[in-house]
């Protein structure tokens, strides 16, 4: 026990010193050059798009396009923490062929559904933040906008599916191996983002250790994977995405069960999804607040009225966007079988 916490202690003190180390240092008013590799994919509205370069918030126009995987140069002014009047030098494409994959997906679902289903669903698929200004902000409003943005819900619904179709074939141990590839194939077409990149982790561990016959202790799993994600990217202790998600995997361990007992008296299709929103919530909302001076009261219903459709738009989505690379007229009628859910969804998001 001694040496878990003295082992403990100096990780700690290691993500601290690799973060003071690595992370750039600005001057205001500096004129920069960067160079950087796009790991998370760029927020695309109407008129711009926006992504965040080694710490700097940068808005560049719409076209050309930056995808992610895309290696870039920009410069530009460095006022707080936003480089301003930026400059796109150059763009190169040092994306893997996975990361067409991803794109050739996006694209099917754009061709095949109209606005804003098509962005509904490779958001909720594959975390795509390509979608109309509208509709994002109308997501950000209501509390839902982590819908589209993948996730553990997304990583979990993974191992569950592969997982499932596999042990009807192989013994459970492959199973796992082959799982834990297709968890590093879907982070990847993802976007390392910090929610999905944690998930990926907590996951794998999770998988690793029932392999070997363990019994999972969640609150190790959840720490160890901070403590590997912070060692790898330290920058990541400032980033609002990772501390919201691992605020968030918090509070629904302590809350939500004790939320779900109070609430029995909700039909099952609706408890779990407010349940589990209303214990992430307890945790979010004020970092939510302060961060952003507003937070939507009624976010738990709203998710509770909309996060049980999540899991069928998912396994159709993503079967449907695979198959029309193939076949695209039964990947398109795959697709149109989610038109009611889809109609769904979009109306609640206006209605509140």
């Amino acid at each position: 026990m001694k040496f878990q916490s003295i082992s403990f202690i100096f990780l700690i003190l290691l993500i601290l010193l690799r973060f003071y180390s690595s992370r750039p240092v600005y001057k205001n008013g500096n004129f920069v050059k960067i160079t950087s590799k796009v790991y998370s994919e760029p927020i695309i509205y109407d008129t711009k798009q926006y992504l965040k370069i080694q710490g700097l918030k940068v808005y560049l126009p719409k076209y050309p396009e930056i995808v992610y995987g895309d290696k870039i140069e920009i410069r530009g002014q460095v006022i707080g923490d936003r480089l301003v009047n930026p400059e796109l030098i150059e763009i190169q494409d040092s994306r893997f062929k996975i990361y067409d994959l991803r794109s050739k997906i996006i694209d099917f679902y754009k061709q095949s559904l109209p606005e804003p289903y098509s962005s509904l669903v490779s958001g909720i698929v594959i975390g795509s933040k390509n979608m109309p200004e509208s509709f994002w902000e109308k997501l950000k409003q209501t509390g839902t906008a982590h819908v589209v943005v993948a996730s553990g819900t997304n990583v979990t619904m993974t191992i569950g599916f592969l997982i499932g179709i596999l042990t009807n074939f192989l013994k459970r141990r492959t199973a796992i191996w082959i799982t834990l590839v297709g968890i590093l194939g879907y982070v990847t077409i993802s976007g390392f983002d910090a929610p999905i990149v944690r998930a990926g982790i907590m996951g794998s561990i999770l998988l690793l250790g029932q392999s070997g016959g363990k019994v999972a202790n969640t609150w190790r799993i959840l720490i160890y994977s901070g403590i590997l994600m912070l060692l790898i990217k330290p920058v990541w202790i400032s980033d609002l995405g990772f501390i919201l998600s691992f605020v968030a995997t918090t509070s629904i361990l302590i809350f939500q069960k004790r939320i779900d007992n109070y609430l029995k008296v909700i039909p099952n299709l609706l408890r779990e999804g407010l349940s589990t929103s209303l214990a992430a919530q307890i945790g979010v909302a004020p970092i939510i607040f302060i961060t952003f001076g507003q937070f939507n009261i009624l976010s738990p219903i709203i998710n509770a009225l909309v996060l049980w459709t999540i899991p069928y738009i998912m396994v159709i989505g993503a079967l449907g966007g695979i198959v029309g690379l193939i076949v695209p007229l039964v990947g398109r009628l795959m697709l149109f079988i989610l038109f009611p859910l889809l109609w769904y969804f979009t109306k609640i998001i206006s209605i509140f």
